[in-house]
């Protein structure tokens, strides 16, 4: 009896996994993605580039790079910054895939992990390197994309070259992890939470102090602590429902791959979220502010523009 519950239990996880969709959207999410990560590179070049100047005092090596005994040579990670740019170029526009995906990858990968080996950990910045790997990895070239145009515009390419123009679950299944690996980030924090405070993170004067000791900061360092901080901290009746809402949405993340009704009403409510801890703490979490830590939960071919045409969805390649 248990058996036939475990089994059933994880031929739905496979079906739900295996559900098929169209080349553009996983395209739509590499664009997009792309994108995000070419120009969040650039603005923060001057922070990376320094990354090669670190001093060994302060490094504490992490993840993948946890082997290491010391810094890097400065060229290495200048290398690596370099080739992340230029990768992320080739990415978005999608020309040699095979190559350019892996190499923002694992460039991001290296170049997040050892930033954070220095101290500073940038939990979004952690799921951009996730969903990198996801997409990068992945056929998501197949459309919209330079190989996918030379790919048709060869006279003597059989019909397997060219590109597709059903759905399949070789589409589906990087969207659907990359939209796990979202829930599962956002339950992550909402237990870390719990275990640092308790019930009193979401009833006590947690998160009233942290919003206290961000805009104390800013005004010390010489900074623009947010106008709404001090008139929040001096109604503080209204930390323990923000604080309880704010956790409870991260722990009822999984509920949004049940539904589309569910995914949007806590997709908006969490960049709700993220508005209002820009707006409160000066605190900016880009990729979900811009809505991309969410895309992968969407039909995003249908928000393309000028190009809503219908993607038939039978039958499914494997």
């Amino acid at each position: 009896m248990c058996g036939a519950v475990v089994t059933s239990f994880l031929e739905r996880i496979d079906r739900w996994f295996a559900k098929p969709a169209p080349p553009e959207r996983l395209a739509s999410f590499r664009i997009l993605v792309g994108l995000f990560t070419l120009g969040y590179l650039l603005v923060r070049f001057p922070v990376f580039w320094s990354l090669a100047d670190g001093r060994a005092s302060r490094f504490a090596p992490v993840g993948v790079l946890s082997v290491l005994t010391g810094p890097l040579p400065g060229w290495i990670v200048r290398v690596l910054v370099i080739v992340a740019i230029l990768s992320a170029v080739t990415f978005t526009i999608g020309w040699r895939h095979r190559v350019s995906g892996p190499a923002l990858a694992g460039s991001m990968l290296a170049l997040a992990t050892y930033r954070s080996s220095w101290g500073q950990l940038l939990h979004f910045e952690n799921l951009i390197v996730l969903h990198l790997l996801v997409i990068g990895l992945s056929r998501s070239a197949d459309a919209r994309s330079v190989d996918a145009r030379r790919a048709d515009s060869m006279p003597d390419a059989s019909a397997e070259d060219k590109s597709p123009s059903v759905s399949s679950r070789t589409y589906g299944f990087p969207l659907q992890l990359a939209a796990v690996i979202t829930v599962v980030t956002y339950a992550l924090a909402g237990v870390a939470k719990l275990r640092y405070g308790g019930s009193d993170w979401m009833l006590g004067d947690t998160l009233q102090n942290h919003v206290a000791y961000s805009a104390a900061r800013l005004e010390l360092l010489g900074g623009n602590p947010s106008p709404l901080a001090g008139l929040f901290v001096d109604h503080n009746w209204i930390f323990p429902p923000l604080a309880t809402v704010s956790v409870l949405l991260e722990l009822g993340a999984p509920l949004a791959l049940l539904s589309p009704r569910l995914r949007t009403a806590w997709s908006v409510a969490v960049w709700l979220m993220h508005v209002g801890i820009a707006g409160l703490m000066i605190v900016v979490f880009p990729y979900p502010l811009f809505g991309l830590a969410f895309a992968p939960m969407f039909q995003l071919e249908r928000w393309w523009p000028g190009q809503r045409r219908n993607v038939s969805t039978a039958p499914a390649r494997t």
